[in-house]
């Protein structure tokens, strides 16, 4: 017997509730990586791998799971990911070991497939008039948990212990997991033919390497053997995974997709949103946290400097709502060109006025401004340039190539803060400020991108939207 369809709301509510989840856990875990590291008695290069292993973890899943939610039903594949990533979490709360913790890590990073398979389900279920608005608000929960998990770790943290970092994602995940079963509909759109193993087997490699290489770089050095051969035999197995996938009968990923204007232009300025979005929130929490007597520090607490850039998270959330809006009367080009745009005023902001919290508040409020619109918008351009049936695996490889930019990111950023060092041994202010110039350059480069994106994704002409304008409030 077929269960009813249920109303697009609970659809939507239940998607955000994973979304938001994986988010949070991305960011959560770097602003008491030092608490965890005392708490379960082991180093600094060991403790980052709690970070990096789900990193990795979600790098590989978010595409691959997309394809196979694009074969076998997307709902189904969103409930195992779902229950993935309350494991994972329950497992790095009761870890006794880091050993134990990085494991659960891994497990908890294949909910990174949650992403494309909800952007795939609001294609599927969502009314055309309506999905829009609920692309973005996904988008931008996304992109606002991101920060909203810098901002409350610390209250968690020191309210009720690092464990509760892994408990609370655990327990929602978990409650959505079977929202998803009960609430949202089979999959009626899927993708014919079985999957090619080779193909995963080498993107995934490919994928490992590529980030290891960049997570590695600064600590081991950039001309190490390791990093090297990292990077050498990333660039190998891409050039075979693009071999297997143009003689696969079915491709894992449709290569001559990745290549129409509305694909790669969408996926370029997600690195460059990556790129800035994951470095820019990675380090200002450090720049806030050191100390007064550096000559630039704010001595801020974990909570005050969350507390900080909270602005940020808040206005892209707000954006989420008002993107579709702006891309209605204005197309994605320019909607996202002006959200790169801000960002880029942004990070100059920061890299020359950081003189009192509030000037660091106010250029985040104006970044989150800027992503937000990216974010928000650029799902939807790849939504609308790729077929129903291939909405999980190109939103995956999406969300994907913007994690490798916020890697590259934060290694450029990391590398370019540590470079010297001042009385103290406290980073020189001048690394900050060089650091977040050049995450403007990278923000001004992919605004030109944004400019080649189609007025119509996916349309051979270039002519204007005639997307319906959408109702936020009846999502």
């Amino acid at each position: 017997m077929t269960r009813p369809r249920s109303h697009p709301r609970a659809t939507v509510a239940v998607l955000a509730v994973g979304v938001s989840a994986f988010g949070l856990l991305q960011s959560m875990i770097i602003p008491v990586l030092s608490q965890i590291q005392a708490d379960l008695h082991t180093d600094q290069a060991t403790v980052t791998w709690v970070l990096t292993a789900y990193l990795l973890s979600a790098a590989v899943a978010t595409p691959l799971i997309g394809r196979v939610g694009d074969a076998v039903g997307k709902q189904r594949m969103l409930a195992v990911t779902l229950a993935l990533l309350a494991i994972g979490s329950a497992g790095a709360a009761l870890a006794p070991d880091i050993g134990w913790m990085i494991a659960a890590r891994v497990v908890a990073g294949l909910g990174g497939g949650a992403v494309p398979l909800s952007f795939g389900i609001i294609r599927d279920e969502v009314p055309r008039e309506r999905s829009g608005a609920a692309v973005g608000l996904l988008a931008s929960l996304m992109s606002g948990a991101f920060g909203v998990g810098i901002v409350i770790a610390g209250p968690i943290v020191e309210g009720l212990g690092f464990d509760w970092l892994f408990w609370l994602p655990a327990i929602f995940t978990g409650l959505a997991a079977i929202g998803v079963i009960c609430l949202v509909p089979a999959s009626p759109v899927r993708m014919a033919g079985r999957i090619s193993v080779l193909p995963a087997v080498l993107l995934s490699g490919w994928l490992v390497a590529l980030l290891l290489a960049l997570n590695e770089g600064n600590p081991q050095g950039w001309a190490s053997p390791m990093v090297l051969g990292l990077f050498a035999a990333a660039a190998l197995l891409l050039l075979a995974w693009v071999a297997a996938e143009r003689s696969a009968a079915v491709p894992l990923i449709d290569l001559e997709l990745m290549r129409s204007r509305g694909v790669w232009t969408a996926n370029v300025v997600a690195f460059g949103a990556g790129f800035g979005t994951f470095a820019s929130l990675g380090f200002l929490p450090q720049l806030l946290q050191t100390p007064v007597a550096s000559g630039y520090g704010f001595g801020a607490t974990i909570s005050e400097s969350g507390l900080i850039i909270l602005p940020s998270s808040a206005v892209s959330f707000v954006m989420g709502f008002l993107a579709p809006r702006l891309v209605h009367r204005l197309t994605a080009r320019w909607v996202v060109a002006a959200g790169l745009l801000a960002s880029t005023v942004a990070f100059v902001g920061v890299a020359l006025s950081h003189d009192d919290r509030w000037h660091i508040s106010a250029w985040m409020a104006l970044q989150g401004l800027g992503i937000g619109l990216v974010v928000s918008s650029l799902a939807g351009v790849v939504l609308a340039s790729v077929p129903a049936q291939q909405t999980g695996v190109a939103s995956g490889m999406n969300a994907n190539i913007r994690l490798i930019g916020g890697s590259l990111g934060s290694a450029m950023m990391a590398g370019i803060i540590t470079a010297r060092t001042g009385a103290g041994g406290y980073p020189l202010e001048a690394g900050y400020r060089n650091g977040f110039l050049v995450l403007a350059v990278a923000m001004a480069l992919a605004a030109g991108v944004a400019l080649l994106i189609p007025r119509v994704p996916g349309h051979p002409e270039d002519r204007v939207a005639d997307e319906p304008d959408v109702d936020v409030a009846r999502v």
